[in-house]
């Protein structure tokens, strides 16, 4: 156990705190729970950058990102549908989306290859493992997930602000889900042509 896979584990009991807060918690941790949105996700750059940093690169480590990665993405997704903040439409796609890329990618960690060395097209490398396309989905994500965390705690404090705060995490949860399509595409297309 490194730094680098002990920073992306810790994300799953803040996950935790996180839900328990929307649930149950008062306006104020409501308000509170924003930060420890954007918190969230931005541990997932961080343990990748200490990953990087320290040498501490590993494939265990790829496999708990992506794992931490999916658990924290399915939550809140399912969390804020439950809490009829976005359509039920977006978690069971990106739940389908998971099962089918993960389980695809599941073949190329028996060969020792990483969830983005797998892919081999040229195509396919910039969609699902480029860093432009990595970094807008994040950050589509991010924002998506902080302007619901904050719907909710606007909701808590009667804001006035509350409506136009959810169609923005509305219309940045469709753009989210988009992206999610896309970058799983790619990773199906090449499975299905590597079993010719």
């Amino acid at each position: 156990m490194n730094l680098a896979n002990t920073i992306t584990l810790a994300r799953l009991p803040l996950l935790i705190v996180v839900v328990v807060i929307f649930f149950v918690g008062t306006a104020t941790w409501r308000l509170v729970s924003v930060p420890l949105v954007l918190l969230l996700i931005a541990m997932d750059a961080i343990d990748g950058i200490v990953a990087r940093q320290r040498d501490e690169v590993t494939l265990l480590g790829s496999v708990l990102d992506i794992a931490a990665d999916r658990a924290v993405e399915i939550i809140l997704w399912v969390m804020y549908a439950n809490l009829g903040l976005i359509s039920w439409i977006i978690p069971v796609t990106v739940i389908i989306r998971g099962a089918l890329t993960d389980s695809i990618r599941e073949a190329g960690y028996a060969r020792g290859a990483s969830a983005f060395g797998s892919m081999r097209t040229s195509w396919g490398q910039w969609i699902v493992a480029g860093r432009p396309m990595r970094a807008a989905y994040g950050l589509i994500k991010a924002l998506s997930f902080v302007l619901l965390a904050a719907t909710l705690a606007l909701q808590s404090l009667h804001s006035i602000w509350m409506e136009p705060v959810w169609m923005l995490g509305v219309v940045t949860s469709w753009i989210a889900l988009v992206f999610c399509i896309v970058r799983g595409v790619p990773v199906v297309v090449e499975a299905f042509t590597a079993v010719k």
